[in-house]
């Protein structure tokens, strides 16, 4: 009889243990909070490159979190990525603000950073951004460094001096 008190309080405090393991799963993920997706009013923002933004990334206005990342899609007229942003109904964006798709940390995850305006008129459902910023990749920055590396270089490097004698004119004697 003891021996099946004991077995249920063990178990007890196996389910205990699995219930929280998941609620912390779902806290540190925040697919629980979803409380600014439900209500509030949706924009859209057209992309050159997300990079690595998904469907469910955060919306962040001065560090603040007003909304989340509703769907994402291909225009195929334009060939950008149309990211739809789900904005909670008690923040207002004014109808010039800017998006641009920002990483959390050097290789964190990504997320679409509001970059408020000055306009009176504030965005409505449906509304798109005017002015957006694609994902800096990051491939794309080492390639350029290197090749600009490369390129001073492979340009003689002798110090900016034209190599004629102390930095003489060379023209010719007249």
């Amino acid at each position: 009889m003891q021996s099946r008190a004991v077995e249920l309080l063990v178990g007890f405090f196996v389910c205990l243990g699995i219930a929280a393991i998941f609620i912390l799963t779902m806290r540190v993920s925040n697919l629980a909070d979803t409380s600014d997706v439900n209500g509030g009013y949706t924009v859209i923002a057209a992309f050159d490159n997300i990079g690595g933004l998904k469907v469910g990334a955060p919306v962040n206005l001065a560090g603040v979190r007003v909304g989340r990342v509703a769907d994402i899609t291909l225009n195929q007229q334009t060939y950008r990525a149309e990211a739809r942003l789900r904005i909670g109904e008690k923040y207002k964006l004014p109808k010039d603000s800017d998006a641009s798709v920002l990483t959390s940390g050097l290789l964190g995850e990504q997320y679409v950073g509001i970059g408020p305006g000055g306009s009176l008129k504030n965005m409505q459902d449906g509304d798109e951004f005017i002015i957006t910023q694609g994902a800096v990749v990051l491939e794309n920055l080492i390639g350029q460094f290197m090749t600009s590396m490369g390129s001073d270089n492979s340009s003689g490097g002798g110090g900016g001096s034209s190599g004629n004698g102390g930095g003489q004119n060379a023209l010719p004697a007249p």
